[in-house]
Order: structure tokens, then C-alpha cells, then sequence
């Protein structure tokens, strides 16, 4: 090989080499965990956004809108602080729906055409680490239910009348109807709660409003973070430790930042597993705020009881 070739492909080896730093560095700007709040009309929608690199150059991702699990994002482009993908429908319209968005100053700004054709602005920020560190020492147990009344409880919504009776020792919803909350906001704790459910019937437990703990009729199925136990659309329990329906189910359920544990039944099915965002359906994407519980009541018939909480000392 002559000098003349030799020094050309030392040349396309630095620009090769050189192009794909400059675009690493590019990239790096957009990966991350980003927190959005989505603007319709006078409503803020919740949403959640992950990228990350697939190999040496493509971008990936993973998307939670207003509802639903959290989609994946087979591609995302990137070029010059402008970023955008589109992601087949889920629940709702026909089409796919579209994110675009400018990142300055580590900030999102953008639109987003859903899949039933609504245009949409909104902005993100990136998602709070939420590290603890150091051993927590818990304070006692106490009711976040006296058996009797809803004292304890508002209904998330208004809007709609309130379902969620308190009868014979238990917090019950007998039909679809609003989602209720504490009127405490907690950050950490470890919560005791037990739960039964006729055939077929659907809730959740969400931790801070944000995070929901699935509760469904899945005695028999194979794990998924859409069944029992698991948090919805992102973490799979090891096992479904559900009973039949019908039973008495026994959860407990320790969060401290983001790390989850879940002890079904007496069987630890997810242990100190880190929950990467909100999951469809939040009260909002402020992660770094203290949030209530909140119990699903708009999926169908649900009776809850023993709830009990303890916090840090």
C-alpha cells in the first residue's frame, strides 16, 4: 500500500471515529428518564418518556402516555436538539401517535399528534434518581382506615359521585366508579393492605398517586407486570402468588426513592426492584413530590381492608 492510500485511510478512520464521537455526545443529550406533562385543553396528562442507545448509534425508547403500559419505541430520531418517534396505538384511536420536541436547556418542549388525531403541546424535564441512603428505622404501624368511614379518603375526581362505601370493617367500591385517595401524601413507607376481588375484576394500588401495584383476577397465569403483583407495564413478579377470587389477598409493600418490594401472600414476587416511572394512569409526573395512595375503583367491583402504614421516623 502506497503512502498516499495509507494516509487516506488513516484520514477516513479519524473522521469515521470523530463523526461517531460527535454523535455520541449528541445522543447523550436526549438519554435519560424524562418526566412530561401533556396540556389538553385544561387538563395536565401525566406522561413518561425513556431513550436509550441500542448498540453504537441507535436510539431506543420506551413511552407511558395518559393510560395504558409503557409502549416501546422501536426508533428515535435525534439531530440538532430536535427529537421525535411515532408508536402504534394502544387503547385509544386508530392511528399512530407522534412526539415531537426541541431539548435546550435540558428541557423538553413539543407537541404531540395522538392517535385519534388531537394536537397536543407539552413539556418535560428529567426524572429525579430519587437514591436513598443509610438504613431507615420505621415508625409504628397505624391505620390508614378505621373500618367505619372514609374520613381518611377523597375521591380523585368531583366530577363523578363517589362509589366507595365504608361497610363491615371494609373500604369497598361495589361497582365501577372514580379512584379514591389519601388525603395524607406520603414519599417512603412500608404499607399493609389486604384485598379481595370477584371473577374477572380489576384494580390497583397506586404508591404517591404514580406507581400502580396491579391487582387483578390472575390466579393460574403465567407472571407479567400486567397481572397480579406485578407494577404495571414494568415489573414482572417472579411468580403469581394470587388466591382465587373470591379470597382475601395479603399484600406489603415497601418503597423507598424508587426501589419496590412486594410480598404477596406471603411470597416475596418482586424484591428491591428499581420502578423506572410512572405507570398509565398517574395523578401526575412530579416523582420528586411526596403522593397519596391511591385505590383503583374505576375497573370494577373491590373490597379493601387492614390497611396500615408506617413511615421513617
Amino acid at each position: 500500500m502506497n503512502l498516499q492510500l495509507q494516509n487516506f485511510f488513516r484520514l477516513l478512520i479519524i473522521t469515521l471515529f470523530t463523526t461517531g464521537l460527535i454523535q455520541a455526545q449528541e445522543n447523550n443529550a436526549i438519554i435519560g428518564k424524562w418526566n412530561i406533562e401533556v396540556i389538553k385543553g385544561d387538563q395536565i396528562l401525566p406522561s413518561w418518556l425513556e431513550v436509550k442507545l441500542s448498540g453504537i448509534k441507535a436510539l431506543v425508547g420506551s413511552f407511558v402516555g395518559e393510560s395504558g403500559s409503557a409502549r416501546p419505541i422501536s426508533e428515535v430520531f435525534y439531530h440538532d436538539g430536535t427529537v421525535d418517534f411515532s408508536i402504534p396505538p394502544q387503547w385509544d384511536g386508530n392511528n399512530d401517535m407522534h412526539f415531537s420536541a426541541i431539548l435546550e436547556d435540558d428541557k423538553l418542549i413539543g407537541t404531540i399528534l395522538s392517535s385519534e388525531g388531537t394536537a397536543m403541546s407539552f413539556t418535560g424535564e428529567r426524572a429525579p434518581k430519587l437514591l436513598r441512603k443509610g438504613e431507615v428505622k420505621w415508625a409504628k404501624p397505624r391505620p390508614l382506615f378505621d373500618g367505619e368511614t372514609l374520613d381518611q379518603w377523597k375521591p380523585l375526581s368531583l366530577d363523578y359521585k363517589n362509589q366507595w362505601v365504608a361497610k363491615d370493617g371494609q373500604l369497598v367500591s361495589p361497582q365501577s366508579g372514580v379512584n379514591i385517595i389519601t388525603n395524607e401524601e406520603f414519599t417512603d413507607f412500608r404499607l399493609h393492605i389486604e384485598t379481595r376481588y370477584p371473577a374477572q375484576s380489576n384494580s390497583g394500588i397506586y404508591l404517591r398517586g404514580r406507581y400502580e401495584v396491579q391487582i387483578e383476577d390472575s390466579y393460574g397465569k403465567d407472571p407479567s407486570s400486567i397481572l397480579f403483583g406485578g407494577i404495571y407495564g414494568f415489573l414482572t413478579p417472579n411468580e403469581i402468588a394470587a388466591n382465587k377470587a373470591g379470597e382475601w389477598q395479603v399484600l406489603d409493600i415497601t418503597l423507598l426513592g424508587r426501589r419496590v418490594t412486594i410480598v404477596a401472600n406471603g411470597k416475596t414476587v418482586i424484591s428491591d426492584q428499581i420502578i423506572p416511572g410512572i405507570t398509565g394512569g398517574a395523578i401526575d409526573s412530579n416523582e420528586g413530590n411526596p403522593g397519596p395512595l391511591m385505590l383503583q375503583g374505576d375497573h370494577g367491583t373491590i373490597a379493601f381492608r387492614n390497611i396500615t402504614i408506617q413511615t421513617p421516623k
